[in-house]
């Protein structure tokens, strides 16, 4: 098994507590390298100004090459740029550039009059402006508005030919879900790497929940194994041994990078990392 190159997902504080829960998680998982973090979004646009803040102190504090995340939703074309353009002045390049969730209450997206009716549209402007390296979203289950796998896969493709150079992918459980879905995006002509997402189980309950709401199968196993490995007091050791196979089988297959959600709790992504051989970066000038 070759080691993997990793990167990691963070959402923005909210408040002084959730501050340091985010630096303890960037403490705990820089050292082992990332090829880059990701700062996420809040549904219908709601940590924008967070989103923004955590992406410059972050870049400009912890060494790493950080991602930010733009959607579309709640704001003119010449606000989402104006946004995009922030996050360049402050030095940062790469942009997970989605469509977003709608606001809560909200049943469908509904584009601002004036804003970007859909994530492609986005990435063209982004493309077009050619300060950014542009990343997408992918999803191996089937997005629970579109109307089937195929149409997922062709909107992909619509996206990386507007100017997207990687995706990465919405989570799963199962290696053999990510691997149909890369063997039917190439079939499709899609060249650009794509990324598997995944998600280290801390709660199976919230997990599920997530899951659902984002269309991603739920396998009648893992329902089973966690039952029992409440029972028995070991959910902390089931799930970072789920984690660690399914990583482990997709490295198996070819996949060269991970993209981890952390959801800002380190712990059990930094000990899958472990267990597939990714370990803290000796910085040279501490040995000499």
């Amino acid at each position: 098994m070759n080691q993997p190159t990793i990167s990691f997902e963070f959402f923005p504080p909210q408040n002084l507590e959730a501050s340091f829960r985010l630096w303890d998680t960037v403490q705990t998982l820089a050292p082992l390298d990332p090829r880059f973090v990701s700062v996420t979004y809040g549904a219908g646009g709601t940590t924008r100004d967070l989103t923004r803040d955590a992406v410059a102190t972050l870049h400009k504090s912890s060494g790493l090459n950080v991602a930010a995340h733009l959607t579309c939703v709640n704001a003119t074309r010449a606000e989402t740029l104006a946004i995009a353009n922030d996050f360049a002045a402050a030095g940062v390049s790469d942009i997970v550039a989605l469509r977003g969730d709608p606001p809560k209450g909200s049943q469908s997206f509904q584009a601002h009059p004036e804003g970007f009716a859909n994530s492609v549209e986005l990435i063209e402007a982004l493309a077009q402006a050619g300060n950014f390296n542009i990343r997408v979203g992918a999803y191996p289950d089937k997005h629970p508005e579109a109307e089937n796998t195929q149409a997922d896969i062709d909107w992909l493709k619509r996206k990386i030919d507007a100017g997207a150079t990687e995706a990465l992918t919405q989570f799963f459980f199962e290696a053999d879900t990510f691997l149909r879905f890369r063997d039917a995006c190439v079939k499709a002509g899609i060249d650009a790497p794509i990324v598997p997402g995944i998600l280290p189980i801390e709660n199976w309950k919230g997990a599920r929940n997530f899951a659902m709401r984002c269309g991603t199968d739920i396998p009648a196993w893992l329902d089973e194994a966690f039952t029992k490995a409440d029972r028995d007091g070991r959910t902390d050791l089931l799930a970072t041994a789920i984690c660690a196979e399914l990583c482990s089988d997709l490295l198996d297959e070819g996949v060269d990078s991970l993209h981890f959600y952390t959801l800002n709790r380190p712990e059990l992504t930094r000990d899958v990392c472990h267990a597939l051989g990714v370990t803290p970066k000796i910085l040279l000038e501490n040995v000499a």
